[in-house]
C-alpha cells in the first residue's frame, strides 16, 4: 500500500526483540515525520535464558511469548505490509531447530526477521540520525543491547562505518556480575574484556573521527539519567562522570544495593554489565561527552519500511552495488531478469506468487546469479550463494539472504530439494516456483546473444505441471535449446514439476 501523497498519512508499528528488552512503537506517518500514538516495552531479558547448547529455557521462553501475545493485540488492525519485527543477538544465536520464532511469529500474529548484527547497527544509526539535529560532519553512534553492543560513524542519514561486537548488557553481567555482586576485580576484568573486544576496531574509528557521539537504548539512557540526578553532569555523559558512576557501584557493592532513582527494578540485575561496557568504548576511543538520543533501532525499522512503502528501498541500492563489485555483465542480467518476468507474467496468479514480491526477488536473483563467476566459472552459482548468504547486506534480514542465496544456488545443474529445506515452510514453495522461472529463463539465454529470444508460451496445466510452448520453426532452429530442455524436465522432477514441451 504505497503513499498516494507525499503528505498522506500512515501507520506504522516497529517491534525489537532485543536480549534484554522487548520493545513496540506505533507511530502515524505524514510528512515525513513521526508522530508516536503508543510505545510499549517489557524486560524480557531473553539472553539469560539461552543455553550453552542455544536452546531457550521454557520458563524465559514462555515470558517471551506472553510478551508478544500482548502486543500482538495492538497490532491486530495494521495490515501486514504495516509491521516489521527485528531479532537481534540472542534470536541469532539461538538454535533454528527450537521453533521458538515459529511460536513467536504466531503469537505476534507478524513475521519475524532475524537480522544480522550490522543490519542492526544501519537502522539503530537511521533511527538516531532521524531523531537529533545533523551535527555538521561525522556523527558516532553507540547502541548497547543487551546481547551485542553496535557501534557506527556516518554522515547525515548515511553510514560510513558498521560494526557490531558480541557484547552487551546481560552477557557481560553473566560473566563477571552473575552472583550479583560488584567487586573491583570483577569490574576491572570486565573492562579488560570489553576493550579486548573492542581493540580491533578501535584504530579506524578514532581515525575516521566524529564531531558529536550519540548513545541510544536503555543503558545510555539510564546513565545519563543518573548522572543528571547525581549533579555530575548537565549535559549528557562525560568521562569523568562516568568514573563517579563506576564507583558509586563499587561502593553498593552489589546490584541490589544500587539506590539510583534512575536504575529501575529491571535494569538493576544488568546495569554494572552495562556501565563496564560503556566505559570501555570511553575508554578506548577516547571519548570525552556523550549525548543520548530517544531514536534507537524501533525507529530506525520504521523509517527503513516507510522508505519500502515511498519505493527508497536501501535492498536495491545494496544489490546494485553488488552488481559493481562482482563485476556483473549487466546486459546479460537485464535478458535474463526480462524472460523471467514475462513467464511470470503469464503463471502468476495460477501459482499464487505474488506480484510485487515475486517481481522483486527474480528481479535480484536475476541481477546477481552470476555474481559467483568473480570466483570461478565451475560451480560459480555455489560460490554466489555462499558470498550472498555470508555478505553484509544492508537492508536484509538473515532470512531473506538465505531466500536470495537459494535462488542463485538452484538457478542452474541440480535442482534437489535439501537448499529448500532450509527455509521457512511458508516460503519454500514460492521458493521452488519462482527458481523454475529463473532456471529457464537462464537456458533460454545461455548463448549470450543481443538478439531477442522470443518469450515462450507457459501454461499452468496441473498443480505442478508445466507446458512449454515454443513455435515449431524456432525449435527447429535452436536444436540446443531443446537439447537443454531435455534435461531440464528431468531436473525439475527432482521438485515434482513435470515440464511438457509444447
Amino acid at each position: 500500500m504505497p503513499l498516494n501523497h507525499p503528505n498522506e498519512a500512515r501507520t506504522l508499528a516497529a517491534i525489537d526483540l532485543g536480549s534484554n528488552s522487548f520493545h513496540m512503537i506505533v507511530a502515524r506517518v505524514q510528512n515525513g515525520q513521526l508522530q508516536l500514538l503508543d510505545r510499549l516495552r517489557e524486560p524480557v531479558r531473553l539472553a539469560e535464558g539461552l543455553t550453552r547448547k542455544h536452546d531457550l529455557i521454557p520458563e524465559v521462553a514462555a515470558r517471551a511469548i506472553d510478551c508478544l501475545q500482548r502486543f500482538g493485540q495492538r497490532l491486530q488492525d495494521l495490515p501486514a505490509d504495516s509491521v516489521r519485527a527485528v531479532g537481534t543477538n540472542t534470536l541469532r544465536r539461538a538454535q533454528a531447530s527450537s521453533g521458538f520464532t515459529e511460536q513467536a511469529q504466531e503469537a505476534l500474529g507478524h513475521p519475524i526477521e532475524i537480522i544480522s548484527g550490522i543490519e542492526e547497527a544501519r537502522l539503530v544509526y537511521l533511527g538516531v540520525a532521524h531523531s537529533l539535529p545533523d551535527p555538521g560532519g561525522r556523527r558516532l553512534v553507540v547502541d548497547i543491547g543487551g546481547g551485542s553492543t553496535e557501534l557506527v560513524i556516518g554522515e547525515e542519514f548515511n553510514p560510513v562505518r558498521l560494526e557490531s561486537l558480541y557484547m552487551g548488557c546481560v552477557g557481560m553481567t553473566q560473566r563477571f556480575f552473575s552472583d550479583g555482586n560488584i567487586t573491583r576485580a570483577a569490574m576491572k576484568e570486565a573492562l579488560l574484556a570489553a576493550r579486548l573486544e573492542l581493540q580491533p576496531i578501535r584504530h579506524t574509528f578514532r581515525q575516521l573521527g566524529w564531531s558529536m557521539a550519540t548513545g541510544s537504548s536503555g543503558t545510555i539512557r539510564t546513565v545519563r539519567d543518573v548522572v543528571r540526578e547525581a549533579g555530575w553532569s548537565e549535559h549528557g555523559i562525560t568521562a569523568e562522570s562516568l568514573k563517579k558512576l563506576r564507583n558509586g557501584l563499587l561502593d553498593a557493592g552489589s546490584a541490589d544495593a544500587i539506590e539510583y532513582p534512575a536504575v529501575g527494578a529491571d535494569r538493576k540485575p544488568v546495569f554494572a554489565g552495562g556501565v563496564a561496557v560503556l566505559s570501555a568504548v570511553f575508554q578506548s576511543l577516547k571519548i570525552e561527552q556523550m549525548l543520548h538520543s530517544s531514536g534507537a533501532l524501533r525507529e530506525g525499522v520504521v523509517y527503513d519500511l516507510l522508505g519500502r512503502i515511498q519505493h527508497q528501498d536501501v535492498r536495491e541500492a545494496t544489490i546494485q552495488t553488488l552488481t559493481k563489485r562482482y563485476q556483473i555483465d549487466i546486459p546479460q542480467a537485464e535478458r535474463v531478469e526480462n524472460t523471467a518476468l514475462e513467464l511470470l507474467q503469464q503463471v502468476g496468479s495460477e501459482w499464487k506468487l505474488r506480484s510485487e514480491d515475486s517481481r522483486q526477488w527474480l528481479h535480484w536473483a536475476s541481477l546477481l546469479h552470476e555474481a559467483g563467476r568473480i570466483i570461478a566459472h565451475s560451480q560459480y552459482h555455489r560460490h554466489g550463494a555462499y558470498l550472498l548468504e555470508h555478505s553484509d547486506l544492508p537492508g536484509f534480514s538473515l532470512r531473506d539472504q538465505r531466500f536470495l542465496s537459494t535462488l542463485v544456488l538452484c538457478h542452474r545443474r541440480k535442482f534437489g530439494t535439501t537448499p529448500f529445506g532450509l527455509l521457512p515452510k511458508s516460503m519454500r514453495s514460492i521458493a521452488v516456483r519462482l527458481c523454475t522461472l529463473l532456471r529457464l529463463s537462464v537456458l533460454l539465454h545461455r548463448g549470450r546473444s543481443e538478439k531477442p529470444v522470443p518469450v515462450p508460451e507457459l501454461l499452468v496445466t496441473g498443480k505442478q505441471s508445466l507446458q512449454l510452448r515454443f513455435s515449431p520453426a524456432w525449435m527447429d532452429d535452436h536444436p540446443l535449446t531443446r537439447a537443454d530442455l531435455q534435461i531440464e524436465k528431468k531436473y525439475l522432477k527432482n521438485q515434482d514439476i513435470q515440464l511438457e514441451l509444447g
